[in-house]
This record gives C-alpha cells, sequence and structure tokens, in this order.
C-alpha cells in the first residue's frame, strides 16, 4: 500500500492527516486510545510535551546568519499578520465590548495570529522556493500562546505573569542557542524536525471533538474564512512588497492547530478568561479545520498566477511536487517547477 503518496497528495498532508485522524478518534471513539502506558500518550495529555520538542526543533533554525531577504520577508509577513489581528481585536474589545456575535477578543487573536507551521512549510516546499520556506524561521515566533499574551497583557486586557509568559518562550530560547552555537546541531534537528510534526498533530486532534466545532456554528466558521480572507490578502500583499511571490504569505493565511489550546492556556494564566475560553476554543478549532481547506487552493492558485505570468501563458497547470511536499525529507527544499 502507498498509504506515504496518498497522504502527501493533501497538502501539508503529514500535519492535516494525523490532526483529522485524531479528532475523529476523539469524536466517535474517545476512550479508544485511554488504556494507559505508552498508548495513552499519544492522547492529548501527551501533547504539551510534543509541543515543547516542537518548539525547540524550530528554535534551532533561527540562526543569526540567516538571509537578509529571509529575514526581511519573514518579519514582513508575521508583521502584517500579527498587526492586522491586534487592530481587529483591539477595534473588538474597544467598540464591541470585547465580544461580536459571540466571538471574543481570545478567539480572534489566537485564531488570526499563530500560522500553521507545518502547513506553512509543506506549501512552501511545493510551489515556493528555499527562501520562500526560510521565512519561518521568524514567522515560528507565533508559535504558541506567547504573542497572544503578550497582545493581552500589553492592551491591558489580561494580568499574567512574566514568568507564566517565559515558560512559553523558554523552549524556542534554548534551541536558537544551540542552533546557533552549533551548526550540527542545527541540522540534526533541522532534519528530524518533520518527525515530530505527525505525532504533534494526532495528539492535537485528540483534543478538538468534531461535534463540538459543528456547534461553533456560524461564528466558527466566520472566523475561519476571515482568517483566510483577512492575513491572506495583508500576508500576501507584504510578501510582494518585500520581493516575494507572495507564495509566502498565501501559505501563512491559516491558523495553526495548536491555536486551538491558547484561549485555554490564556485562561489558566489569567482565571478572568476562564468563562470564555471553551467557546473561544471551539472557534479556534473551527478555524483551523476552514484554514486547512482554504490555505492550499490559495497557495496553488498565486503559484499557478505567477507561473502564468513567468512563462507568459493565460494560465499554467500546478506542478505537483512528489517529494518536496512531504514531511520525510528537508521542508526548506525547493518546490518543483519553480525558478530560482
Amino acid at each position: 500500500m502507498r498509504i506515504y503518496q496518498y497522504v502527501n497528495k493533501v497538502p501539508g498532508g503529514m500535519m492535516v492527516v494525523p490532526l483529522f485522524i485524531g479528532m475523529l478518534i476523539n469524536t466517535f471513539a474517545p476512550n479508544a486510545l485511554k488504556i494507559g502506558g505508552f498508548t495513552q500518550a499519544l492522547t492529548n495529555q501527551g501533547y504539551p510535551t510534543i509541543l515543547a520538542m516542537y518548539l525547540f526543533t524550530v528554535g534551532t533554525k533561527m540562526t543569526l546568519r540567516a538571509a537578509p531577504g529571509m529575514l526581511k520577508r519573514g518579519f514582513g509577513i508575521l508583521f502584517a499578520k500579527v498587526g492586522v489581528a491586534i487592530i481587529i481585536a483591539l477595534g473588538i474589545s474597544h467598540f464591541f465590548n470585547g465580544n461580536l456575535w459571540t466571538l471574543s477578543t481570545l478567539a480572534i487573536l489566537a485564531a488570526m495570529n499563530d500560522t500553521n507551521g507545518g502547513m506553512f512549510l509543506a506549501l512552501t516546499s511545493t510551489f515556493g522556493t528555499k527562501e520562500d520556506s526560510g521565512t519561518y524561521v521568524v514567522q515560528s515566533i507565533e508559535t504558541g500562546p506567547f504573542v497572544t499574551m503578550v497582545v493581552l497583557v500589553g492592551a491591558g486586557l489580561a494580568n499574567i505573569p512574566w514568568l507564566t509568559m517565559l515558560s512559553v518562550i523558554a523552549p524556542i530560547f534554548a534551541g536558537a542557542i544551540l542552533g546557533n552555537l552549533d551548526r550540527e546541531l542545527r541540522d540534526f534537528f533541522g532534519r528530524h524536525e518533520p518527525l515530530i510534526v505527525p505525532f504533534m498533530a494526532f495528539t492535537l486532534g485528540q483534543g478538538i471533538n468534531l461535534k463540538s466545532v459543528a456547534t461553533a456554528g456560524g461564528p466558527g466558521i466566520a472566523l475561519g474564512i476571515a482568517v483566510f480572507v483577512i492575513t491572506g490578502i495583508v500576508c500576501v500583499f507584504a510578501d510582494r512588497l518585500l520581493g516575494g511571490s507572495g507564495v509566502a504569505g498565501a501559505a501563512a493565511s491559516s491558523t495553526a492547530g495548536n491555536a486551538a489550546g491558547t484561549p485555554q492556556a490564556i485562561a489558566l494564566a489569567d482565571h478572568s478568561y476562564a468563562a470564555i475560553a471553551p467557546i473561544a476554543t471551539v472557534q479556534v478549532a473551527a478555524s483551523v479545520i476552514v484554514t486547512a481547506v482554504l490555505t492550499p487552493i490559495l497557495t496553488a492558485f498565486v503559484y499557478r498566477r505567477r507561473q502564468a505570468k513567468l512563462l507568459g501563458v493565460p494560465d499554467a497547470p500546478i506542478v505537483a511536487a512528489p517529494t518536496g511536499a512531504d514531511f520525510g525529507g528537508e521542508l526548506g527544499g525547493q518546490g518543483a517547477g519553480y525558478p530560482e
């Protein structure tokens, strides 16, 4: 059976497919893996450990010698995505008392300012260049609840101890220090990061119930569409403005799977959010699913338009990259058919 090949036909398949398998198991057989030992460790209870491993490996890629072009575009996409999230979330907080059609400031920030890194790397390695994938070195700062915590604290909307905020980014800092001190360590963790992704996705899915996502109804779906449309537009614009093709910007128009855990993380740090954290979690989870479907479509569209312009023809087919899309190889590799 060619399971691996079929999984990789899905954009970001080694992230998306395990995520959906985890959600299906949690929805229809929630106790199937709760038998103790190593098996139960692969349920949602093991997610924090696997996420910490992922954050560490991401940190090792934050080299101070990264190409200036990657850094410039990475920061541009990061500021565009987080900036528009802050403007919208704080606008709703100010004009709608923090609640618009049951969408809270917390849900909007969590969904908008955290990009699905696994999907981003899969899409940029398929449809983009090494430089497109490399912009995630900067964008990985968004990973986890840290940025949301900083925004809420900075806007006076939350009271979170600094030590709690520090604990979120400590794995990233540790990885960054080791990665800059030893190139061999950086290369080692960089090569093996893809092994963590499917486990991280599966354990995350074990914490999402599809029935609960359905109860989010219109607001959850609307949040996902808003994330896709608004952040997609501003990130593509920022990427092109800074010399990119727009592929990296389009690939950043998603909500990270781990963002579904951000509302609860905020509630644990500031109990005033405990009441709205459950519905915010469901809405962010809905956004994860909606953008998981829409973001690959936008990225492929931007890629095809770019190819058509370069080739001077009305339209150009999307060239599949049989090895670029999977998480088994180096995600920073160049996508097939894309010019240097």
